[in-house]
């Protein structure tokens, strides 16, 4: 085969990794933009549905309920589907359940639409990280994977506050409109672009069950379950501690949320790459961030310059998840799609447990700016699961 042969040849497999990498980075997009969005609108959600505004917070802990569900038993009972079967099954069902909770009656009618809108959530990112990775160069894993969760990232800059935007002008159902038009776009992406593939031999719903047995497993995914919590504590609650701390207007938290999706980004590039190089520092390293930045902003959220700053910073220190998500399929052996899929799961159990206690100490008078010590106190303990995680490899 000659050079130029050769040369085109390779330069059709790139463009055909870049279009599957942006399909699926736009399915994340949606993903991420209806997780978020939702926290921006929370007051306005709690107002139209006539409930309190921790009430309304319910909301945000029964999609992630969803999540915790759906990401293993999807994973086990499609353990013998292709992943381009899988990815487009989740991601429309994903769209079809923001759709319905476009039109969904009152408040428990919504948090049940909200619970099934959760259940394709962690697979997708799960499977879509291992097709990621499976077409990744040597060493670039993580920012292969980074790749895929920059759809989340730019959700949170994009997405998010033109959502939130959208929904203080068109009310707040325009939302879930807007998410499942973007899921349905993705249906049709991975539809074009996914390629073929057959499960492994052998695969079955055992086989991926025995990777709970092994305990780097179960002590990421419990890291995954509690480190991530500082963030959904503050940022669940952020729109309100942006008006009622920091005093800014709520025509503001679009920018605040903007602020966010920033940080997201530039983490997202910045700890990919440094993941590649020293995975477990890295872990370590933006968790012991995120705790410094929590406790400045329960410190100084009345600031609204200092408000915006630690916002920055902690969507900077969240971007480590595809750090961890490499972590979790280091140590899975061959249970890879229970164990990529349990990640989000262990995620959102951090998203739901961080609105709660976030919730709980609002409601105990401490104020929205207490969020920052819950934050801090759950990533103290994350910290804590890591460390064990870390000494029994190197004694290993």
């Amino acid at each position: 085969m000659s050079e130029a042969c050769i040369g085109a040849e390779q330069s059709r497999a790139i463009a055909s990794t870049t279009l599957l990498m942006l399909s699926l980075a736009v399915g994340a997009f949606g993903i991420g933009t209806g997780e978020f969005a939702i926290m921006g609108l929370l007051p306005d959600i709690a107002t139209g549905l006539g409930v309190s505004l921790p009430a309304a917070g319910h909301l945000i802990s029964a999609y992630a309920l969803g999540v915790v569900i759906g990401a293993p038993a999807i994973a086990l009972l499609a353990a013998r589907l292709s992943r381009r079967t899988l990815l487009l099954a989740l991601m429309a069902g994903f769209a079809g359940g923001n759709l319905a909770s476009a039109v969904a009656p009152g408040i428990l009618s919504l948090a049940a639409v909200r619970f099934l809108s959760g259940l394709p959530h962690g697979a997708y990112f799960g499977v879509a990280a291992l097709v990621a990775a499976s077409v990744a160069p040597p060493g670039g894993r993580t920012q292969a994977i980074g790749r895929v969760m920059l759809g989340l990232t730019v959700a949170t800059l994009v997405g998010t506050p033109l959502v939130a935007w959208l929904g203080q002008i068109f009310g707040w159902r325009a939302l879930f409109v807007l998410v499942g038009a973007v899921g349905a776009l993705a249906v049709g992406l991975l539809w074009l672009t996914l390629p073929e593939h057959r499960p492994e031999p052998g695969a079955s719903a055992f086989r991926e069950l025995r990777a709970l047995r092994r305990p780097q497993v179960l002590l990421t995914l419990l890291f995954g379950s509690v480190g991530f919590g500082g963030m959904f504590a503050v940022f669940s609650y952020i729109a309100a501690t942006a008006t009622e701390v920091a005093g800014l207007p709520a025509s503001f938290v679009p920018v605040i949320l903007a602020i966010f999706g920033t940080g997201m980004i530039a983490g997202n590039l910045i700890g990919a790459k440094l993941a590649d190089r020293a995975l477990m520092a890295t872990i370590a390293g933006l968790t012991a961030f995120n705790i410094v930045v929590l406790v400045v902003f329960a410190m100084t959220a009345a600031s609204a310059v200092m408000l915006c700053l630690c916002v920055f910073f902690i969507g900077f220190g969240v971007a480590m998840a595809p750090a961890v998500q490499t972590r979790l399929m280091d140590v899975a052996g061959d249970a890879q799609t229970l164990a990529a899929t349990s990640m989000h799961a262990a995620f959102n159990i951090a998203n739901a447990a961080g609105a709660w206690l976030g919730g709980l100490a609002i409601a105990a008078g401490f104020g929205f700016a207490s969020t920052g010590w819950v934050g801090a106190g759950l990533g103290a303990i994350g910290l804590a699961v890591f460390a064990v995680s870390w000494a029994l490899d190197r004694r290993g």
